[in-house]
C-alpha cells in the first residue's frame, strides 16, 4: 500500500474484520488500528482525547440492504470525527488509501448518511494522489517490505542517529530519504555522501570544511557537508570506508554537536541528524581495527535492516513494472509489460545486485524489446539463475581476477584508495573483491607481500 501522510495519534476504527494484509498495510501507512464488531460501541478500544479518528464501515460482504445498513451505522457512530465506508470496489489497497486521505482532508465531522454514501462512491473513482514523501520509492507489498515501511515510520520522528544496513543495491539511500522526509527536518537539506568515493586526504575537508591556507591548494574557506546541512540530515553511505581520523571527528559531531574546519580550532555548532549506511559487517570491522567501536555504538542507536530483493517475492514483478512505467515516461519503447516466462525468470533469479540490478536489467530490456511484452531473454535471464558459490564461473577468469587484484594491492602498498584508483573502481568494490577472493588486507599488510 502506498504511503499516506499520517502521524502519531491517527487511528482507524474498523467496524468489521480486516484481513491480515490490510492490518499490515495500515501499519505501514502509519495508522493505528482498532477493530470492533458493528453495534459494540467504541468505549473499549482505547481512543485518546485529541486522536484523529477515521471510522471505517466494512460492507464488502454486505447484501442488497447494504445502503440501509450503512445509513444506520453512520447514524449510530456519528460522534466519530470522520466516517467512511469500504464498499466492494474499495477492497484494494490504493482505494483504501484514497478513502483514508480524502476523509482526513475533507470531513470535519461525520456527514449525513446519504451524503456519506455519495462521497465514498465518488472517491472510489478518483485518482490516487501523489505522495510528497520518499516512501513513494519503496515499492512493494511483501511482508518484508511492509515491515520495513512501518519501521521507517516509527524511526522517522525520533531525532536520533540511525544505521541502515543491507546488501548493496537494496535501496539504503531511498530509505534514508524517507526517514528525512517523514521527520521534523523535512523541507531542510538532505545531504548524501558516499564515503568510499572520496580520496582519504580530502574526506575531512569534504565533511567539515577548511580554512584558507589549511593545506596546499586551499585558496579560500570552504563550508563542509555538516555545516551546509545545518538543520537537516546528513546521510553517510558506506560508513565503513570512512578513514579513522574522520571517524574521530564524526564522533565529536555526535557527542557534542560541533565541528571544526580543517586548519581551525574554533568549534562550530551544527544541528544535523546523522543517518549512516553500510553493507559490511561493522562489528567485524571493529575486530580488525578498521572501525571505531565508540562510533559504532553512537551510530547504532536505531537500526533499519533492508531485506534482500530475493526475499521480497512478488515485489520483484511489481518493481519491474514500476521501473518500466517510469522508463516509458521519458523514453520511447515498445515494451508495456513482461511475459509470463519473464516473470517466472525474475522470481526464480537470485538478484545478487538487488533492486539496482533489477532496475538496470529492466532499462536495458526496454531499449532492446521487440514487442509489447519483455521476454526472459531480453532480461538476460533465459539461461541464468541464482549463483551458487561461484561454481558456474570460469575458473581461469576467477584466478586472473584474483591475481590482478592482489598484484595491484601489492603495488599500492595495500592502500585501498590507491588500489581502487589504479583499478578504476570504488573502494567498496575493492573490499567486495577481497571478500570474494578471501584476501584479508590487514593480514597482507602485516606479512608484507605474502597472501595466505
Amino acid at each position: 500500500m502506498a504511503a499516506v501522510s499520517a502521524g502519531p495519534g491517527q487511528c482507524v476504527v474498523w467496524f468489521g474484520d480486516p484481513l491480515p494484509h490490510e492490518r499490515k498495510a495500515l501499519a505501514a501507512a502509519g495508522w493505528q488500528l482498532r477493530a470492533v464488531a458493528p453495534g459494540h460501541g467504541t468505549g473499549r478500544i482505547g481512543l485518546r482525547a485529541g486522536d484523529t479518528v477515521v471510522g471505517m464501515l466494512d460492507l464488502r460482504d454486505a447484501d442488497a440492504a447494504a445502503a440501509d445498513r450503512a445509513a444506520q451505522l453512520a447514524e449510530e457512530y456519528r460522534h466519530l470525527p470522520f466516517l467512511a465506508i469500504i464498499p466492494r470496489r474499495l477492497a484494494d489497497a490504493p482505494g483504501l488509501r484514497v478513502l483514508l486521505e480524502q476523509c482526513r482532508r475533507h470531513f470535519t465531522r461525520a456527514p449525513e448518511p446519504d451524503k456519506l454514501v455519495a462521497a465514498v462512491t465518488a472517491l472510489a473513482t478518483s485518482p490516487v494522489p501523489d505522495s510528497p514523501t520518499g516512501l513513494d520509492a519503496l515499492v512493494g507489498q511483501s511482508p518484508a517490505m511492509l515491515e520495513t515501511i512501518a519501521t521507517i515510520r516509527k524511526f522517522a520522528p525520533i531525532d536520533l542517529p540511525t544505521l541502515v544496513t543491507g546488501e548493496t543495491g537494496t535501496g539504503k539511500e531511498v530509505a534514508a530519504r524517507a526517514l528525512h522526509d517523514l521527520s521534523r527536518r523535512a523541507g531542510k537539506v538532505f545531504a548524501p555522501l558516499n564515503c568510499g568515493s572520496i580520496p582519504d586526504n580530502l574526506v575531512q575537508s569534504e565533511l567539515f570544511g577548511h580554512e584558507r591556507g589549511a593545506f596546499t591548494g586551499a585558496t579560500a574557506r570552504r563550508t563542509g557537508l555538516f555545516e551546509a546541512a545545518d538543520g537537516g540530515t546528513v546521510f553517510l553511505d558506506e560508513i565503513g570506508d570512512l578513514p579513522l581520523d574522520a571517524q574521530t571527528n564524526l564522533l565529536r559531531v555526535l557527542q557534542e554537536g560541533t565541528i571544526e574546519r580543517v586548519g581551525s580550532h574554533q568549534p562550530i555548532a551544527v544541528d544535523v541528524r546523522v543517518i549512516a549506511a553500510t553493507h559490511v559487517d561493522l562489528e567485524q570491522a571493529i575486530t580488525v581495527g578498521s572501525f571505531r567501536a565508540d562510533l559504532f555504538y553512537r551510530l547504532n542507536v536505531l537500526r533499519l535492516r533492508l531485506p534482500r530483493l530475493a526475499d521480497r517475492g512478488e515485489d520483484i514483478v511489481l518493481l519491474a513494472q514500476h521501473f518500466l512505467d517510469r522508463f516509458r515516461r521519458s523514453h520511447a519503447t515498445r515494451a508495456r509489460g513482461f511475459s509470463a516466462a519473464a516473470q517466472r525468470a525474475m522470481l526464480g533469479f537470485g538478484w545478487p545486485g538487488n533492486v539496482r540490478e533489477l532496475l538496470n536489467r529492466v532499462q536495458r530490456a526496454a531499449v532492446i524489446a521487440e514487442s509489447e511484452l519483455i521476454t526472459a531473454a531480453e532480461l538476460e535471464l533465459a539461461e541464468r539463475g541464482p549463483l551458487s558459490g561461484g561454481r558456474g564461473l570460469d575458473r581461469a577468469r576467477v584466478v586472473a581476477e584474483r591475481d590482478t587484484l592482489l598484484g595491484c594491492l601489492r603495488e599500492s602498498g595495500f592502500n585501498v584508495s590507491l588500489a581502487a584508483r589504479r583499478l578504476g573502481v570504488s573502494r567498496v568494490t575493492v573490499y567486495r573483491l577481497c571478500r570474494k577472493h578471501q584476501l584479508c588486507i590487514d593480514q597482507l599488510r602485516r606479512t608484507g607481500t605474502r597472501d595466505r
